[in-house]
């Protein structure tokens, strides 16, 4: 392995973590659950911070970094929801979200050409959010009680740049689309 696989490394370990995670949270074994998240937040800033720094970024990295953190919050919706800690609305509407978002890169990809995986600030937004949720739910579950108007708060707030950045998505890439195709190939 060279240094500037490092960073890919460091995301594959975070994919690997998802296991355990879902499996601490389905066991109840919320305060396990929270070192792994622990380690995977510190994990995703030490593989982007030496990616940036170092320069050694690649495709493959700016795949594999989204695709750990997706994984991590998808399973993690999937098992609190399961659990009944979050309402199965949440999770049903965070999960169209990302599909919505899926099935329009495809077509994107399909019928136009190449695109990039940069983020939207909203999404970045409602990713913040959404990771916030699940480690205030975690938390609250595995070692200190919070007040059920902070996680309801955060429940309303993720729905809502849910469904803001989902509606952003179409948005900006339906300009795109519409736009390169003007343009023509």
């Amino acid at each position: 392995m060279k240094s500037r696989d490092i960073p890919n490394a460091i995301s594959l370990l975070r994919i690997a973590l998802v296991i355990p995670v879902i499996y601490f949270i389905l066991e109840r074994e919320f305060s396990y659950a929270l070192v792994l998240f622990f380690v995977a937040g510190i994990s995703d800033a030490l593989d982007g911070y030496l990616a940036k720094r170092n320069n050694w970024i690649s495709r493959l990295g700016s795949i594999l970094d989204p695709l750990a953190d997706k994984l991590l919050l998808v399973f993690s919706y999937l098992a609190l929801g399961w659990l009944h800690e979050i309402p199965m609305w949440l999770v049903i509407a965070v999960m169209m979200r990302d599909v919505v978002i899926v099935v329009g890169a495809i077509a994107y990809h399909e019928l136009i050409g190449e695109y990039d995986m940069m983020p939207t600030w909203m999404s970045k937004t409602n990713t913040f959010f959404q990771i916030l949720l699940v480690l205030t739910v975690v938390f609250s579950l595995g070692a200190y009680t919070l007040p059920v108007w902070l996680i309801d708060g955060l429940v309303y707030t993720v729905a809502a740049t849910t469904l803001v950045s989902g509606i952003n998505y179409v948005w900006v890439w339906g300009r795109r689309a519409m736009a390169a195709n003007k343009v023509g190939p």
